[in-house]
C-alpha cells in the first residue's frame, strides 16, 4: 500500500480494569502487524472512552498513555452516558483526524484479527464494513434465542439492521461526517449507520468468550436496548395499535349484535366468567397500547429538550485540540 491511511480504534470502557491491559496489548500487536503490512499509517491510534467507570479504568487508561503517548489516547466522560453515547463520543472526537475508525468493545469478545479484513475491505472501496458473527456457540440457549429473535423482530418492524451485527464496525471519514448530522438523543447506532448509505460489506468472525470481568448487558438492559431500537426506527407498533383498535371495534360490534339477539330470543342467562374475561382483555390491551404510545411520547420529550448526549470531562493527548464538545 503506497499511501496507508490513518486508522483510529474507538474502545468504549465501563468498569473494564480486569481486561484493559490485555486489550491494549493485543491492539498494539495488531497495529504493529498492520503497519508492517503498510495497511495503516504510523499516525494511527487507539482511543479508550471511559464511560463513567467506578473502578480504576480511567487510571489504567492514563497509565497506558504515559507508557506510549504516541499510541494510546483517552476520553473521560463526566458521567456514565451509556454504551451508545460513549461510542459516539469517541467517533465524534476522531472524525476529523482519521481516515477510518473502528469501534470495538473492550472485553475482547470481538475478534481482533478481523481488523485486517475490515481494513482490506475499506481499501476495496467500502465506506462501512460490518463485523458479523458467523455463529453463536459461546452463547447460552436463552441468549442465542433472544438475540436472534431481536434481529428478526427488528426486520419485521421495518428497521434496517444487519443480522447478528453489534457495534464492531469500520466507518470511513465520510460516513463519520454524515453521522455527525444525526442529532437524536435516543441513539441506536445499529440502525443509524445503515441509514447513512454508501457502499458497505460485511466480514464474518467467531465471537470469543469474555476475557475477564462481567457482562455489562444483563437481561434488563438488553430488553431496554431492544425497546429503544424498535421505537427509534419504526412506527409499526403505532400502526399495529390502530389495526388492533379496528379489530376490537369489529369484535365489539359482533358481541353487541350477539347480546341483542340473545335478548330477543330470551336466552339472557350469561355467566360472570365471560364478563370478567372481557374486562381483563380490554383493560390489558388498553394498558399495552398506552404503554407503547408512552414510549414514543417519552422519546419526543427527550428529543425536544436537546440535552447533550455526552459531556467530556478530560482528554488525553491531542484529542482535546481537535474536538469542541458541542454534541
Amino acid at each position: 500500500m503506497l499511501n496507508p491511511e490513518i486508522l483510529y480504534m474507538v474502545v468504549p470502557c465501563y468498569n473494564e480494569e480486569e481486561v484493559l491491559h490485555e486489550t491494549a496489548k493485543q491492539l498494539k500487536e495488531k497495529y504493529q502487524s498492520l503497519r508492517e503490512r503498510q495497511l495503516i499509517s504510523a499516525k494511527s491510534r487507539v482511543v479508550f472512552v471511559n464511560d463513567g467507570s467506578k473502578d480504576k479504568t480511567w487510571q489504567i487508561i492514563q497509565e497506558l498513555h504515559q507508557s506510549d503517548p504516541d499510541f494510546f489516547s483517552g476520553i473521560n466522560l463526566a458521567h456514565n452516558s451509556g454504551h451508545q453515547n460513549a461510542v459516539l463520543a469517541g467517533l465524534m472526537t476522531v472524525k476529523d483526524i482519521c481516515d477510518m475508525a473502528i469501534t470495538m468493545d473492550a472485553d475482547l469478545q470481538d475478534d481482533i484479527n478481523t481488523i485486517d479484513a475490515m481494513v482490506e475491505k475499506y481499501y476495496e472501496g467500502n465506506q462501512v464494513v460490518y463485523g458479523v458473527r458467523s455463529e453463536r456457540k459461546t452463547d447460552t440457549f436463552f441468549k442465542r434465542f433472544t438475540a436472534e429473535g431481536f434481529y428478526k423482530f427488528m426486520k419485521v418492524m421495518g428497521a434496517d439492521v444487519v443480522y447478528n451485527h453489534a457495534d464492531f464496525r469500520l466507518m470511513s471519514k465520510r460516513v463519520l461526517q454524515e453521522l455527525a448530522n444525526f442529532k437524536e438523543v435516543n441513539l441506536f447506532l445499529r440502525g443509524m449507520v445503515p441509514l447513512i448509505g454508501f457502499q458497505s460489506t460485511s466480514v464474518f468472525y467467531e465471537r470469543h468468550e469474555r476475557f475477564a470481568g462481567e457482562s455489562k448487558y444483563p437481561l434488563k438492559k438488553m430488553l431496554s436496548f431492544a425497546m429503544n431500537g424498535i421505537t427509534s426506527f419504526s412506527v409499526k407498533p403505532l400502526k399495529l395499535i390502530t389495526s388492533l383498535g379496528f379489530f376490537m371495534t369489529i369484535v365489539s360490534i359482533i358481541a353487541f349484535i350477539w347480546a341483542f339477539i340473545s335478548k330477543l330470543i330470551g336466552d339472557t342467562e350469561l355467566g360472570w366468567s365471560s364478563t370478567i374475561c372481557s374486562i381483563w382483555l380490554i383493560g390489558g390491551l388498553q394498558l399495552l397500547c398506552l404503554g407503547i404510545i408512552g414510549e414514543y411520547i417519552g422519546k419526543i420529550y427527550a428529543e425536544v429538550k436537546q440535552r447533550p448526549r455526552f459531556i467530556v470531562a478530560e482528554f488525553i493527548n491531542e484529542l482535546g485540540a481537535e474536538f469542541v464538545n458541542k454534541e
